[in-house]
C-alpha cells in the first residue's frame, strides 16, 4: 500500500440564518461520501466545517425579532448540527465564523494584507436608508432596471436580461428594509487589490485545481479584468470590527472562507496530534480540498486564493463545485411542498436513502441534479432492497438453519469472488474522481451478478434434497461474500447499513481493502432486515407536511413574488369565515407544532390541524372563540384530517396571535 496522505476537505459554511433542506444537503452528503472513502482507504483525512454567523441579513433579523443576534446564530448553528448527524455527516469539527479563533486568524491576515501593500483605501458612494440609519447591501435596494425596464429587480443585476449596474443606476428605487427611497451618501472602504495577483491566479486555475467549465469561466473573468475587492462595511454590522478603523468591520465574505481555517485550528487545539500551520504553509504537504456550490465559485476560485496569497498561506489543491437541485424538474416550491427541510425529510424517510439516491446522480462536474420523487421511490426499493440486501435475505436463512450459522471454509467459486475484487478497483477510481453515479452503476451491475449466480443455484431447491446441506451451506456463503463486497463499497454511501451488516457477519469496521479477503467458516448472527422498502405513502406525506409547515411559517410581511400573486374580490367573497368554539384541543403525537383542536360551529363538529403549539398550551384554548375558513377542501395530512383552518396572525414562534371574534358572538356565526 502506499503512503498515507494528508488531506484536509472543507464544505461551504451554511448561512445562520435558515433551516437546512434538500438543497443543501446535496453538498454535505456529496463531500462526506468522498471524505469516508479516504478513510477506509486509510488516508488521513479531516474534514472540517462551520456556521456562517455575520452579515446584514442576520443583523436585520435579530432587530426585527427584538433579540441578540447570538442568539439566532446559536439556534441554528445547533440546529444544522443535528440535521447533519441525522444524514450520517461525520465533521471531524463544526465551527463557527463567530468564534474567537475566526477573529484571531481574520485579524492575523488583516495585518499581513495592511503590511505588504495589499490594502487601498477610497471614498465611495452607497445607497443609505436615513429611516433605518444605516448604508444599504446591493441587494437590499430594488427598482426598475435601467436597461429593459423590468420592475422589481436587485440593486446590482437584473434577473429579467441579466445587466449588472450599480444601485445608483436604478429608476425609482426603494430600500427592502423601511420601503422609503434610499439616498446616496459617501464612505470610507478598504479594498483588496485583487487585480495585482491575476499572474498568479491564472497559473493556479491552469494548473488543475479547478473543473474545465469553472477554469473557462474564470478565464472570461480575466478578459474582464478582476476588480479590487470592497472588504469593509459601515456600521451597523454584525460582524468583527476592523481593529485599527472604529466603526468599520470587516465584510462577511471575508471572514467566512477564514472560517475552514478557524474550525481546523479549534480543532487543532483540542487534539494534541493535528499541527495547524503544516495544512497551511505554502510548502504544505497536505492536500487541501474545497466542496462548493457553483454560485459561489468567484469567491473560492479567486478572491479567496488571493487573499491567501497575498497572506502568505497556501493556496487550495482543487476546488470542486456542484451544480443546485431541483426537485421533480422544478426549482424548490414551498407551495407545491418540494422545498423540503432536512428536518421535515426525517420525520418521514430513511436518511441512507436520500444519500443513495444523491449519489446515483452526482458526478465530477457542476451540472445540477433533480430529485425525482418517483423515481427515488423506485430506484431506492429496486437497488439497495431488491439487489443488495435481498442477496443477505436470500442466503443467511439456510445458512442459520442448516449448518447452525456457519460460512462454509472455501468459496465453491473463487472466480467470482475475483470479479468483485476487481470490480472494486473500478468502483474505487469512480469515487476518487468523485464520479458517484458511475460508481453506483458499477456496484448494482455487479449486485446483478450476485443475484444471477443465486438464481442460477437455486438454493432454495437444493435444500429440499436430503445430503445438499454442505452445497446449500457453500453456494450461500459464496453469495453472503458477494453481499459483504458490494456494501463495504456501498460504506462511504451508506454508513449505517454497512456498520449493522458488519454486526450482522461479525467483523469489525471494514476497511476498504477487506473487499480482497473473503470472509469464511464465520458464524453470523440471526438475519434481521436491514433496510426497509420506501413507501410511496411516507414520499406523499412528507410533501403534504412540507406544504404545511411552510403555510404555518409564512413570515407576516410577504414577498414581493407572494404579493403579485393577486386573487379577484370574486375568489375572496368565497371564503366563508364563521365563528367556531374549541370545545377541546390537545397536543398530537410526534408533531411538535401542530395542535388537534375540536370546533363547534353550531351545526356540527369538525376537527382542525393547527400550527399553534409554540404559543398556545392546550388547556389556554378551551372554550375559546376563534375564526375558521369554514368551506376549506378536507385535507390529509400524516397525523389525521384538517377540515378547516383557523385564522392567526404573526411572525411565528411564540408571537402566533389567533383572531377573535367579538364577545357576543355565537357558534356558526359569519364573519364579514
Amino acid at each position: 500500500m502506499t503512503d498515507s496522505r494528508r488531506i484536509l476537505v472543507t464544505a461551504a459554511l451554511p448561512y445562520a440564518n435558515g433551516l437546512a433542506h434538500m438543497g443543501h444537503l446535496v453538498e454535505y452528503i456529496q463531500t462526506d461520501i468522498w471524505v469516508r472513502f479516504q478513510r477506509m482507504l486509510g488516508n488521513d483525512c479531516l474534514f472540517v466545517c462551520a456556521s456562517d454567523a455575520h452579515g446584514t441579513p442576520i443583523m436585520i433579523r435579530a432587530r426585527k425579532d427584538g433579540i441578540p443576534a447570538e442568539e439566532i446564530i446559536e439556534h441554528y448553528h445547533r440546529r444544522f448540527q443535528e440535521d447533519f448527524a441525522a444524514f450520517h455527516i461525520r465533521f471531524d469539527n463544526f465551527g463557527s465564523t463567530h468564534s474567537s479563533e475566526n477573529r484571531e486568524l481574520v485579524n492575523l491576515i488583516y495585518g499581513r494584507l495592511q503590511s505588504g501593500g495589499h490594502l487601498q483605501s477610497r471614498t465611495i458612494r452607497q445607497a443609505y436608508d436615513e429611516k433605518e440609519g444605516m448604508f444599504l447591501p446591493d441587494r437590499f435596494v430594488r427598482g426598475t432596471c435601467p436597461r429593459c425596464g423590468a420592475t422589481d429587480q436587485y440593486g446590482d443585476s437584473c434577473e429579467s436580461c441579466g445587466a449588472t449596474y450599480a444601485p445608483s443606476e436604478l429608476v425609482d428605487p426603494i430600500s427592502v428594509l423601511s420601503g422609503t427611497r434610499p439616498v446616496e451618501r459617501e464612505s470610507e472602504h478598504l479594498f483588496f487589490r485583487l487585480s495585482e495577483f491575476e499572474d498568479e491566479l491564472r497559473s493556479w486555475a491552469s494548473g488543475g485545481a479547478l473543473q474545465d467549465s469553472v477554469r473557462k469561466k474564470l478565464d472570461e473573468w480575466f478578459e474582464t479584468g478582476l476588480q479590487d475587492w470592497d472588504i469593509s462595511r459601515d456600521a451597523p454590522y454584525f460582524g468583527f470590527e476592523i481593529p485599527d478603523l472604529p466603526g468599520k468591520y470587516f465584510y462577511v465574505w471575508l471572514d467566512a472562507p477564514v472560517g475552514y481555517m478557524a474550525s481546523l485550528l479549534n480543532l487543532a487545539r483540542r487534539r494534541d496530534d493535528i499541527d495547524f500551520e503544516s495544512y497551511w504553509t505554502p510548502d504544505s504537504d497536505a492536500e487541501l480540498y474545497h466542496f462548493i456550490g457553483k454560485d459561489i465559485v468567484y469567491f473560492h476560485a479567486l478572491f479567496w486564493p488571493g487573499v491567501l496569497q497575498a497572506a502568505g498561506f497556501r493556496v487550495p489543491s482543487a476546488v470542486f463545485a456542484h451544480g443546485f437541485l431541483t426537485v421533480n424538474g422544478e426549482k424548490m416550491s414551498k407551495s407545491r411542498g418540494t422545498f423540503i427541510t432536512a428536518e421535515t425529510y426525517l420525520q418521514h424517510l430513511e436518511p441512507q436513502c436520500l444519500r443513495y439516491y444523491y449519489a446515483s446522480k452526482l458526478g465530477p462536474g457542476v451540472e445540477d441534479i433533480d430529485l425525482n420523487l418517483d423515481d427515488f421511490v423506485l430506484k431506492v426499493n429496486a437497488d439497495l432492497v431488491g439487489k443488495v440486501v435481498n442477496i443477505a435475505s436470500r442466503c443467511a436463512g439456510f445458512i442459520t438453519r442448516l449448518a447452525d450459522g456457519h460460512m462454509s471454509a472455501a468459496l465453491p467459486e473463487p472466480a467470482l469472488h475475483d470479479q468483485f475484487v476487481a470490480g472494486a478497483v473500478q468502483v474505487a477510481e469512480s469515487y476518487e474522481t468523485r464520479h458517484f453515479s458511475r460508481a453506483m452503476r458499477q456496484i448494482m451491475a455487479l449486485a446483478d451478478r450476485a443475484n444471477q449466480y443465486i438464481d442460477q443455484h437455486k438454493p432454495w431447491l437444493m435444500a429440499k434434497e436430503d445430503g445438499r446441506e454442505t452445497e446449500v451451506q457453500a453456494v450461500c456463503t459464496q453469495g453472503l461474500n458477494a453481499f459483504r463486497a458490494l456494501v463495504i463499497m456501498l460504506k462511504p454511501v451508506l454508513p449505517g447499513l454497512a456498520r449493522a451488516a458488519e454486526r450482522f457477519l461479525g467483523e469489525n469496521e471494514w476497511r476498504w481493502t477487506d473487499i480482497e479477503q473473503p470472509l469464511l467458516g464465520r458464524r453470523i448472527e440471526k438475519f434481521k432486515p436491514l433496510l426497509q422498502r420506501v413507501d410511496p405513502k411516507a414520499v406523499a406525506a412528507m410533501l403534504e407536511a412540507s406544504r404545511a409547515t411552510m403555510e404555518n411559517t409564512r413570515p407576516s410581511t410577504p414577498s414581493t413574488e407572494e404579493l403579485m400573486d393577486e386573487i379577484t374580490i370574486d375568489e375572496f367573497r368565497r371564503l366563508e369565515l364563521r365563528v367556531a368554539r374549541v370545545s377541546k384541543a390537545e397536543t398530537v403525537d410526534g408533531a411538535d407544532k401542530l395542535l388537534r383542536l375540536t370546533l363547534d360551529l353550531g351545526d356540527g363538529q369538525r376537527q382542525v390541524l393547527a400550527g399553534i403549539r409554540s404559543a398556545y398550551q392546550p388547556e389556554s384554548l378551551a372554550d375559546r372563540l376563534v375564526v375558521v375558513v369554514a368551506n376549506l377542501e378536507p385535507r390529509k395530512m400524516r397525523f389525521g384530517t384538517s377540515e378547516g383552518m383557523i385564522l392567526a396572525a404573526g411572525p411565528g414562534g411564540e408571537d402566533i396571535f389567533l383572531l377573535s371574534p367579538d364577545s357576543g358572538a355565537v357558534p356558526g356565526m359569519r364573519v364579514s
